[in-house]
């Protein structure tokens, strides 16, 4: 039985999805709150807000994500990053899970990736899960209820939880997986309840699809100025640096938290809500985020609560590090109402080096911030994973190489072409420790990391007196106003200079091995960083 409002000729049965019990199409939030709460899949927090575990899965599986190489994907698909499914697996995968759907109730939810209308694409989630459904309806972008009476997905996504692979048969590594299928348009999700499998499986569809339009996707979240969309900057980086965090700045108008893209209009958000992490979130810091968990509708998942007053514990990570919100954008009162931007003015690249090495902020030229955003640099910490014990660095080219279907260089030429284009400054800054390694040293001051990027995005820093940095080259500035100027040097805040040395010597040896991949692909300007 069908509910809820939907194009009367572009229903499941259309697209061949039949024989399913109930189906709930396009409910809003107080319905798929409702729904949750009767199946029984979460719990009803303080103001409204839904408590949700995801079970095995607190994570992405990004070694379970795969796609479907076919004839006209066969040459751009960057396949030592990609798994790949043959279309016999892929089709019987697809048969197997259309017949486990049976009888089944689903929620679909009709959606668009993308604020630029010109270079949107309309996507229809179907969710076995009800919480699945609104998480999708608050990260993607929502169409007028009118338009929904002629909505045709270009793309669709199916996620089925209680679905398992069987690797011999389908092709795949295990029992979760990911599959997409460019050709016919279809993305495949079963074996986890981890939400946010739905908004990655479109991010990396969007990855694919707009290089060939010359548009840049983005791994970043993006602000403009009040009152003038022209004075964009764009914060790319990976999970932990802080993107949500430094983006929601009240001084500033927020575009998005996490993926846009960048056409020869400007900047443009993919989605319609944030996804932020919740582990410490401080009311004094974050005000505007944390008070998200407390709004009817937000999605929290993995954290621990009181069962009594239901009150959340931000510092119990007992269930996952990764313990986070699902929030719309218009939860955040200075959100820009088109989440379109200019062309950035900034480029930020956010790093969270637990070495102690890099310096707060550092300005960068477009051959420096070619190899930054190659290299993908961040540091994962003692106690993060199983077996980490001391700072082990993780490169991520594009800061998201799990998402980025096609080979780097195709992302790195786009954004060089664009920063030559329209003279955009590059910044590195690092988030991370200071005056030792983690264990030893302190996290980075967000007050100061607040102050320099102020002072960059507003254009004061420019004029500045800059040092160039020793060990990777970049100018570094030597003073500015609210920030101590030790800070600026991090060899001065290490006690023993000697051990910061051969700690600085190490991690430049790290960027240096791990970039040799890239230079066969890479311009001259580009290859001399690399080489010193």
């Amino acid at each position: 039985m069908d509910h809820g409002r939907v194009n009367p000729t572009f229903k499941l049965s259309d697209q061949g999805i039949a024989d399913l019990g109930s189906v709930y199409y396009n409910y809003a939030e107080p319905a798929l709150v409702s729904e949750a709460l009767k199946r029984d899949e979460g719990t009803l927090g303080n103001g409204g807000a839904l408590l949700v575990t995801t079970g095995k899965f607190t994570g992405r599986s990004p070694k379970d994500k795969h796609v479907v190489k076919s004839a006209s994907v066969a040459d751009s698909i960057w396949w030592d990053n990609n798994a790949e499914m043959s279309e016999e697996g892929f089709d019987a995968l697809y048969a197997d899970m259309l017949a486990h759907m049976k009888g089944g109730d689903y929620f679909v939810q009709d959606l668009v990736g993308g604020a630029d209308p010109a270079h949107s694409i309309d996507v229809r989630v179907v969710t076995e899960l009800a919480w699945h459904s609104l998480f999708i309806r608050t990260m993607l972008r929502r169409p007028e209820r009118a338009d929904l009476d002629a909505f045709v997905a270009d793309y669709t996504v199916i996620n089925c939880p209680s679905f398992q692979a069987d690797p011999a048969k389908h092709g795949c590594r295990s029992e979760t997986v990911i599959a997409m299928n460019f050709d016919k348009k279809l993305i495949l999700i079963g074996g986890t309840e981890y939400a946010g499998e739905n908004k990655k499986s479109v991010f990396t569809l969007l990855n694919y699809l707009l290089p060939e339009k010359g548009i840049m996707p983005m791994h970043c979240s993006a602000n403009h100025a009040q009152g003038n969309p022209v004075d964009t900057a764009v914060f790319f980086g990976l999970s932990g640096t802080g993107k949500t965090t430094l983006s929601a700045d009240p001084e500033r108008v927020l575009i998005g938290d996490d993926e846009h893209g960048w056409s020869d209009r400007g900047t443009f958000n993919f989605e319609g809500g944030c996804y932020a992490k919740t582990i410490n979130l401080s009311p004094t810091a974050e005000p505007e985020i944390y008070a998200t968990t407390s709004k009817f509708g937000t999605i929290i998942e993995n954290m621990v609560f009181d069962p009594e007053t239901f009150e959340l514990d931000f510092d119990d990570d007992s269930l996952t590090a990764n313990m986070r919100c699902a929030y719309p954008l218009h939860y955040i009162s200075n959100a820009s109402e088109t989440a379109l931007g200019g062309h950035p003015k900034n480029i930020i690249m956010l790093t969270c080096d637990a070495f102690g090495v890099l310096p707060p902020i550092a300005r960068l030229t477009p051959a420096q911030a070619m190899y930054h955003f190659l290299s993908g640099f961040t540091a994962k910490v003692a106690g993060t994973e199983r077996g980490v014990t001391e700072p082990q660095p993780t490169f991520s080219t594009c800061f998201g190489a799990p998402f980025m279907p096609r080979r780097p260089e195709v992302y790195g030429k786009l954004l060089q072409e664009k920063i030559a284009k329209h003279g955009a400054t590059c910044w590195l800054v690092n988030t991370g420790w200071t005056g030792g390694a983690f264990g030893e040293g302190e996290r980075m001051p967000i007050k100061s990391t607040r102050a320099l990027l102020t002072a960059a995005l507003d254009g004061s820093l420019a004029d500045a007196e800059f040092r160039k940095d020793p060990n990777f080259g970049f100018d570094v500035p030597v003073a500015s106003p609210g920030v101590p100027e030790v800070l600026l040097d991090p060899r001065r805040t290490w006690t023993d200079k000697a051990a910061y040395d051969a700690m600085a010597a190490k991690l430049v040896g790290m960027f240096a091995d791990n970039f040799e991949q890239y230079l066969p692909y890479i311009d001259d300007d580009v290859k001399a960083v690399a080489i010193g």
